[in-house]
Order: structure tokens, then sequence, then C-alpha cells
């Protein structure tokens, strides 16, 4: 009986799928617990077919108040925390300000 169990358990976290997975740049790390992460992608224009550069702004639940403005940071999504936080830090890729798209 509990092998069964065991196995329905693995057998879900196999088909449960992938975890949304982000790059970006920290912008802020003034709250509590709670980094503002700047993400860029490429769209492409429907008409021109030119490559346009456009970003969005997640906030993300750092724990241990680990990263620090400017760092490339790594974020996953997860379960709802408060009104606009959806995402929490995995880990710090790169320390400091080296790259010159932060406005810090």
């Amino acid at each position: 009986m509990a092998k069964n169990v065991d196995e329905n358990k693995s057998n879900n976290e196999l088909h449960r799928g992938r975890r949304n997975e982000l790059v970006g740049y920290v912008i802020s790390d003034k709250m509590s617990k709670t980094i503002s992460v700047e993400v860029f992608r490429l769209v492409k224009h429907s008409k021109y077919s030119k490559y346009i550069k456009r970003s969005s702004v997640f906030k993300a639940h750092d724990e241990k108040n680990e990263a620090k403005s400017g760092d490339k940071v790594s974020i996953g999504a997860t379960r709802p925390l408060s009104k606009t936080k959806r995402w929490s830090l995995i880990k710090v890729l790169e320390k400091g300000s080296d790259h010159p798209e932060v406005n810090v």
C-alpha cells in the first residue's frame, strides 16, 4: 500500500512540468525580503520585422536579503505571496552593478 503512494507521488512530480524561471537584474532592494527584478526580452515588430527590446519588472521574494541592487539574478515562479509578489529568488548569478542597462 505504501509502495503505491510513493509511486503516485513520483509520477505527479514527473508530470508537473518545469518551473518558470527568468534571469534579470535587481533594480531595487529597499523592501524587506523583497527585490524588484527587471527582465529584458526581444519582441519582433509585426509590420517592420525589427526586434524591439521590451522590459518587465517583477517583485520577487528574497528570504535572506542576499541580492543587492545591480546583481544579476535568477527568479522562479511560485504561489502568490502578496498582492504583487509571484516570484522567488533562486540564486544570485553575478554580483555588482557592472551591467550598463541597470539604472541604479
